[in-house]
């Protein structure tokens, strides 16, 4: 009988969070972490998930958190956060603020897990966006932090190549979430789900990185809204 993987989704509650969750809940066992303890609750009742509360804004306080946890197989690095507006505009809270949930966060949570994700010879996902490929305006603060976060993967990725770890960013565009909501309510425009991506078509991409047969690396996957 095949021991089932564990792993670690931060950002659980949102869109795309929870859409890998129910995703991945037949063949993983899940550690769910997020901000809305309600959410979070109710998301685990429903997948059979743990829920795993932690304040990203606080790295110091994640080896405690993580102190009771057992096997780790796989990490989803999935939260983030993003604020619009011009350079001339944003202060350094808003960088500040910004760089710590959708970069250092990420950082300091790897590096607690990494010992237990080599135990496993798992896989450590990075849900990256399209702007961390392209930097447009407006988008200053939320582009560097994801210039950041693939310069993280990609390194991350060459260093625990010999222990085995796999490590895959993954691009998403324009995906129908409260976060595309929210972005699109800054910018000032419409929200029409039925234009973006679906949740759960990024969720099945990033199941398909985390269940591909050992012989295979995705080191970077690009998912846009398909032809109308």
């Amino acid at each position: 009988m095949s021991v089932r993987p564990v792993t670690v989704v931060t950002g659980a509650a949102g869109g795309i969070g929870a859409a890998l969750a129910r995703e991945l809940a037949p063949g993983h066992d899940l550690i769910l972490s997020g901000r809305n303890v309600g959410a979070l609750e109710a998301l685990c009742a429903e997948v059979g998930g743990t829920p795993l509360v932690l304040d990203l804004t606080r790295p110091a306080s994640f080896e405690a958190a993580l102190a009771g946890l057992g096997r780790v197989s796989n990490v989803v690095h999935n939260a983030g956060v993003v604020e619009l507006g011009a350079v001339a505009e944003q202060d350094h809270a808003v960088w500040s603020h910004t760089l710590a949930v959708n970069v250092v966060a990420p950082a300091e949570l790897t590096r607690l897990l990494l010992p237990r994700v080599r135990a496993e010879r798992g896989t450590v996902v990075f849900v990256n966006s399209g702007a961390g490929l392209r930097a447009n305006a407006g988008w200053g603060s939320y582009a560097a932090s994801k210039f950041a976060l693939k310069a993280l993967a990609d390194a991350l990725r060459e260093e625990e190549a010999a222990h085995g770890v796999r490590v895959t960013s993954v691009y998403p565009g324009r995906t129908a979430t409260p976060m595309q909501e929210k972005v699109r309510s800054q910018e000032g425009a419409p929200y029409t789900p039925e234009a973006f991506v679906r949740p759960e078509s990024v969720a099945a991409l990033i199941a398909f990185a985390l269940n591909a047969p050992r012989d295979a690396l995705l080191p970077d996957l690009s998912v846009r809204p398909g032809p109308q």
